[in-house]
C-alpha cells in the first residue's frame, strides 16, 4: 500500500545525496546500486539506461529498497521500500536532466533511446539521526 513520503525522508531524498537501491536477481538475491534520484509528488524517480542490469531487475520484478545518508551529517539517514509502478521513455532526459542539475549543476550528457525513467511508488519509509559527531581518526 504506497505511502506519503515522510518529511524527513523527502528532505534526504531532496538534496543532492547519493541513494543506494537495492534490485532483485532473477534467482532472488540482491544486487546493490548508488543512484541518483527525483521526486514527483510521492514518487522516487530513478533514470538509467533500460540495457544495464538495475533495469533489467526492475522490470522482472517491481520491488527496490533505498537507503539514504546526508552527505553533511552521515549519521541522519533513511531506509525505504517500495515498488516501481510506471516506467517511462527518457530519450530526452526530460526526466534526468533535473536530477543531474541536482546533483552535478548541469544537464546529464547523455542522450539515447536507451533512456528511461522508473517511477517508484513508496510503501515504508522511516528517518532517523543517531546521537554521533562524524569526526573520524586521521592517520
Amino acid at each position: 500500500m504506497p505511502i506519503a513520503i515522510p518529511d524527513g525522508v523527502r528532505a534526504l531524498l531532496d538534496a543532492p545525496n547519493y541513494v543506494h537501491m537495492s534490485t532483485l536477481k532473477a534467482d532472488g538475491t540482491p544486487r546493490n546500486w548508488v543512484v541518483w534520484v527525483g521526486l514527483e509528488d510521492e514518487h522516487v524517480l530513478v533514470c538509467t539506461s533500460d540495457t544495464v542490469w538495475k533495469a533489467k531487475d526492475m522490470r522482472r520484478d517491481p520491488r527496490v529498497g533505498l537507503s539514504v545518508s546526508d552527505l553533511a551529517n552521515p549519521y541522519r539517514m533513511a531506509s525505504l521500500q517500495g515498488r516501481v509502478v510506471e516506467i517511462r521513455p527518457d530519450a530526452g532526459c526530460a526526466y534526468m536532466d533535473p536530477i543531474s542539475i541536482k546533483y552535478t549543476g548541469a544537464p546529464f550528457p547523455s542522450r539515447g533511446a536507451d533512456r528511461v525513467c522508473f517511477v517508484i511508488t513508496i510503501e515504508k519509509a522511516n528517518e532517523r539521526t543517531l546521537g554521533f559527531v562524524h569526526s573520524p581518526a586521521r592517520a
